[in-house]
């Protein structure tokens, strides 16, 4: 039959739980069960805190909310990476992510065809609509230099 632990801490550590406690202490922060250090990592290693707290939280030892109160971080993010060590495990939070940007839809005859409409003084939401591209991809590529022209139609009103 299994003991039961009772919750006996070192002085100077905060409560997770009645379980887990953590200690900070010269830029290390240490995790302790009892009276047994399970984990520690740098005071900066924010990877290491988001993966092993979402460890814990995996493997039912504190709550998402006691996370929440003790570290002060909001719960959307802990969500986020809970879910990251249920996909990936511990190796989710070490490897190096790829950035990946969109690949652009205006490319080649695509972006010369919308080039000589718009040089024709048809409107954005118009050229979007015959190329089946978004208005929005098409202003992003006004703002950034690939395409001339798409000024706003100004209708002639009557001097006052």
């Amino acid at each position: 039959m299994p003991q039961l632990q009772l919750p006996i801490f070192a002085a100077g550590v905060t409560e997770i739980n009645s379980r887990i406690a953590v200690q900070k202490e010269a830029g290390t922060v240490c995790y302790v069960h009892g009276l047994l250090p399970v984990f520690q990592h740098d005071e900066a290693d924010v990877q290491s805190f988001r993966m092993f707290t979402s460890q814990m939280i995996a493997g039912g030892t504190v709550k998402p909310k006691e996370i929440v109160r003790t570290f002060g971080v909001p719960m959307i993010t802990v969500k986020r990476y809970v879910k990251l060590y249920r996909e990936c495990g511990v190796k989710g939070f070490y490897e190096a992510k790829p950035r990946h940007s969109s690949a652009s839809v205006l490319k080649g005859e695509v972006l010369e065809q919308a080039q000589r409409m718009l040089n024709e003084g048809r409107s954005l939401p118009e050229v979007a609509a015959e190329l089946g591209v978004l208005r929005n991809t098409l202003l992003k590529a006004v703002r950034a230099g690939r395409l001339r022209g798409g000024q706003k139609k100004t209708s002639a009103r009557p001097a006052r």
